[in-house]
């Protein structure tokens, strides 16, 4: 019998809470960006629950760009055997500080995953995960091909790598709330002003050098030629977007007023049912899993 161990939201406020409380002490700059991390790892916890819920007690999960931490300490304290891997990149150095005291009040607890400070490149673990999981991560990675075929590798037979981005083949850059043009490069000839002086992203210059541009083909591409297998894309990912984006006031201020009154709009005028009609390839955020078999 598989024993299965569920999210209580009430064990994930004392969680958070008592972090919060270190944090609001040794770094009351980082607050906001604590609380703006916790809203992340709810949301991811809550994406990923039907993964989390088909696996044993003690089961070894990789999470692949952990940030904060804060979700993979959450999973650790769940009863799980997790690896956190996080280089801290281009755009997110200022992780490394709240890193530093989740993992100590983590470690104090006695749910401090095992951090692998690593790119994805360069994981060289082998047949050893239950599941992978990445939450905004897969945009930012220097090499899409060789993060997916290492993580692919590390996964044991059966096993699934599921991540969740956003689909540069639609026109829309989330980090900036910008619209896009084309490419990366001309998005930047055009629009560089608002995005060196972005508010959206803490380090606006380093955050647009890290983003890769992914998208639904070039990652089925990947994965056919390189991992010979075929990917799975979630279309539901997208209501689980509009939904966020209705109810949370974080990611409504992240977004900005007119993209949320635009999907209110579209919300109320019932329009956003026809999104169910488009294919993957189109929408502006893919859910990716990929099995080893």
């Amino acid at each position: 019998m598989i024993a299965i161990v569920r999210s209580v939201g009430v064990e994930i406020n004392d969680m958070t809470g008592a972090i919060r409380d270190v944090v609001g002490r040794e770094a009351p700059d980082l607050l906001d960006l604590f609380d703006e991390y916790v809203g992340e790892m709810r949301f991811g916890r809550a994406l990923i629950d039907k993964n989390i819920a088909s696996l044993r007690r003690g089961a070894a999960i990789l999470e692949v760009g952990a940030g904060s931490l804060l979700l993979s300490c959450r999973l650790q304290q769940e009863g799980f055997n997790v690896t956190a891997l996080e280089p801290i990149g281009s755009g997110f150095s200022h992780f490394s500080r709240l890193q530093a005291i989740v993992l100590r009040h983590a470690r104090h607890e006695g749910f401090a995953p095992s951090l692998l400070s690593s790119t994805g490149e360069a994981l060289s673990i082998c047949n050893a995960f239950d599941f992978a999981f990445s939450i905004n991560v897969m945009e930012h990675v220097a090499d899409v091909s060789t993060v997916l075929q290492r993580v692919f590798d590390s996964l044991k037979l059966g096993s699934t790598y599921r991540f969740v981005c956003p689909n540069y083949a639609f026109p829309y850059e989330p980090h900036f709330n910008i619209p896009t043009v084309i490419s990366k490069s001309l998005t930047q000839k055009l629009l560089w002003r608002w995005i060196e002086h972005s508010n959206n992203v803490v380090d606006p210059i380093g955050t647009w050098a890290s983003l890769n541009w992914i998208s639904v083909r070039s990652v089925t591409r990947v994965c056919r030629k390189k991992l010979s297998t075929t990917p799975h894309f979630d279309r539901s990912i997208f209501d689980a977007f509009l939904n966020r984006a209705m109810s949370d006031p974080g990611f409504q201020s992240r977004r900005g007023t007119v993209l949320v009154a635009l999907i209110a709009l579209l919300w109320r005028t019932g329009f956003l049912s026809l999104t169910r009609l488009i294919p993957a390839t189109a929408l502006p955020i893919m859910d990716c899993s990929i099995v080893r078999v």
